[in-house]
């Protein structure tokens, strides 16, 4: 299935901006079960692969995290990482985010932080780069870190599948109009060698299936 290019995704999500927290609806379910099993008041140091408009980490900052707690974030939307700098300067120094060109290869020091976050990110890319970029999460946790990770998915009942299947009907033909997104399922990606699936949450909000899954570095 083709999916967006990293340029074709920068010009869609620079043209989003700020209207992407209208998707809080059925993303901020998915964000409820990443925090309630994603123990965020022990973490130390949180990397976010995809931080969009900064919102989930301005609710992480403001609520579950330690006052020491660093967090740095990466987007390919230059767009994007204006909102989210502007949203998150009130958390000062703890708080890097930086642009980049959307490749999953990571500059971040290996076992360096004790979450990783990617929230509604995986479902834009390649098959190809979902692995790469778990592969990264894996490298860049430490020993029992977490992965935390919500995405669209394929459905778990018959109206949420229905859903996934003319939303993936649409991406097929024209993945710009869904904004690169479709559904996909994340445990496939996840080897029982690299991960502990801890939670997977399956949900849909509105009849739009999504899921959470929480899982610790192996």
């Amino acid at each position: 299935m083709r999916t967006l290019s990293h340029t074709e995704a920068r010009r869609v999500y620079d043209f989003v901006g700020r209207k992407l927290d209208s998707q809080a609806f059925y993303e901020d379910r998915a964000a409820d079960e990443l925090i309630r099993f994603g123990d965020f008041s022990s973490a130390q140091s949180v990397f976010e692969f995809g931080c969009g408009t900064g919102r989930f980490a301005a609710r992480l900052l403001a609520d579950h995290l330690e006052e020491k707690t660093t967090y740095r974030a990466v987007d390919l939307s230059s767009t994007m990482v204006g909102v989210a700098r502007e949203r998150l300067a009130p958390f000062g120094q703890r708080v890097e985010i930086v642009l980049t060109e959307g490749e999953p290869m990571l500059d971040q020091p290996s076992e360096s932080c004790d979450r990783f976050v990617c929230t509604f990110v995986l479902d834009l890319l390649s098959e190809a780069d979902i692995r790469s970029v778990l592969r990264e999460a894996h490298r860049i946790l430490r020993p029992s870190g977490l992965l935390c990770l919500a995405s669209l998915s394929t459905g778990s009942t018959s109206t949420s599948r229905f859903v996934a299947r003319v939303w993936s009907g649409v991406h097929r033909l024209r993945p710009a109009l869904v904004a690169g997104c479709r559904p996909v399922d994340l445990a496939p990606f996840l080897p029982d060698s690299h991960w502990r699936i801890a939670h997977h949450g399956r949900l849909t909000p509105f009849g739009l299936p999504s899921e959470a899954v929480v899982a610790e570095r192996c």
